[in-house]
């Protein structure tokens, strides 16, 4: 998918290809086939299918710079090729050139697997008039209701969100998260993998429709 300059891959589960000038990954896990070796990769918290050492290490290249929370730094210390590492928390901005990247937090509510205490974060991709929130894994919380600050008249925003429902928001719970940002588009994620049916994005896209919101799976790639 093209939006303007900006292409936006799904490589399953949660992991995205956001390539401009640069190549930005978020969380690749599982990854298939030959891959562009990475600009940017950005980690949302250290479980095994954001922080994965065997995927990172087949997209790393000299140079490449890794922003990750604190939990994810004893394993990405690991690799021969020389690496930047970025150590973040919720709250923060950096900014690259055209590309700006916020971090916002994500944990769960009603749920143990990611306690808000823990400092995991979502992210949020500003490139040019493009503007690409990538959640983490969260349910709907307060913060979300920040989003709309980020954005401008002229924005295209595009939001990554979970639909599976036992670790982080179910459909109906991505939905009200929809309505909450008011997304351009919005994409479910974190389905078809470890957790998660196509029936859940399904669900999340109907819903999204049925409210006035523009939603679309993507194929994986």
């Amino acid at each position: 998918m093209k939006i303007d300059d900006v292409e936006i891959k799904w490589l399953g589960h949660v992991g995205f290809l956001i390539k401009n000038s640069k190549v930005i990954y978020i969380d690749p896990y599982n990854l298939k086939g030959e891959n562009e070796k990475a600009d940017f990769i950005l980690l949302t918290h250290s479980h095994y299918d954001h922080c994965s050492i065997v995927d990172i290490e087949k997209i790393i290249k000299d140079g490449t710079k890794i922003i990750a929370t604190a939990d994810c730094q004893s394993k990405i210390t690991r690799f021969d090729v020389p690496i930047k590492i970025e150590i973040i928390e919720p709250g923060q901005e950096l900014e690259f050139g055209n590309i700006k990247i916020s971090t916002l937090p994500a944990y769960n509510i009603n749920k143990h697997f990611h306690p808000k205490e823990e400092g995991w974060v979502g992210y949020l991709i500003k490139i040019n008039n493009v503007l690409i929130y990538h959640a983490g894994d969260t349910d709907v919380i307060s913060e979300m209701k920040n989003l709309t600050g980020y954005k401008h008249s002229d924005t295209k925003f595009i939001a990554l969100l979970p639909v599976e429902g036992r670790l982080t928001m179910s459909a109906e719970e991505a939905y009200e998260a929809a309505k909450i940002i008011k997304p351009t588009l919005a994409i479910p994620m974190h389905w078809g993998s470890i957790v998660g049916t196509e029936n859940d994005a399904k669900e999340f896209v109907e819903l999204c429709k049925e409210g006035g919101i523009n939603a679309e799976i993507l194929d994986c790639e």
